[in-house]
């Protein structure tokens, strides 16, 4: 086979491998800027009041969601979908939340109740 047959199956190769990833982390990203614009302009929050939003790939259905911390709550993680609307699904407490004993009722930006 002449050289440049090589190059071209070589490309298609390496497209073929990194597609996935390429696919999984733009769509972290991408839930993970929805979910910050949802809080910001919609829930009203200030980019202050925000400690960290992370696109997650998740295992089980659906693939893709946004985890919150909020700055005056870093003992709870908030789970956002993203898909067609924003929506926040549930929490999850730290160790440190679950020492302290936290509990639903405890929760400061649990949406859940108004929707």
């Amino acid at each position: 086979m002449k050289r440049y047959v090589w190059w071209i199956v070589l490309a298609v190769v390496l497209l073929l491998v990194l597609t996935p990833f390429v696919y999984v982390e733009y769509n972290k990203y991408a839930y993970a800027e929805r979910v910050k614009t949802y809080l910001v302009e919609e829930a009203h929050y200030k980019p202050e009041q925000i400690k960290s939003v992370t696109g997650v790939w998740s295992k089980k259905l659906p693939s893709f969601l946004a985890e919150v911390v909020f700055a005056d709550e870093p003992e709870v993680t908030y789970i956002y979908f993203a898909h067609n609307d924003v929506m926040q699904y549930g929490y999850v407490l730290t160790d440190e939340g679950k020492k302290r004993g936290w509990e639903e009722k405890d929760l400061k930006h649990d949406h859940r109740k108004q929707e």
